[in-house]
């Protein structure tokens, strides 16, 4: 996978509307962890890919429980790392759960 630092950027729940500036900025790529129903002023997977499909952004959806990360995490994370060239950006409520199965997945790459 090589040297991700520089093509991940991490954040705590973002908005749809957030999803204009994230292109602007450069991301392709994003990658929701929060699993829906966390919070009630969340966008769920299914608003958040249709407005990143719509603004032509690729988007991921791999939920990490509060509880902890699982090997499908860990595998669908080195996935995309592995068939994503673009700048990729991953959130969940507050960022923590992201950066762990970033850090996860690079570790873990063979």
């Amino acid at each position: 996978m090589g040297d991700e630092s520089g093509r991940i950027s991490v954040s705590g729940q973002i908005q749809l509307a957030d999803l204009a500036l994230l292109k602007a900025r450069g991301i392709e790529v994003i990658v929701n962890n929060r699993p829906d129903g966390e919070a009630p002023d969340q966008p769920s997977h299914d608003e958040v890919a249709n407005a990143a499909q719509e603004l032509g952004l690729r988007y991921h959806f791999i939920p990490v429980s509060p509880r902890g990360l699982t090997e499908e995490n860990v595998s669908a994370m080195q996935e995309v790392l592995r068939e994503e060239d673009g700048a990729i950006f991953a959130y969940c409520r507050s960022g923590n759960r992201s950066s762990i199965l970033i850090q996860a997945a690079a570790q873990a790459a063979p």
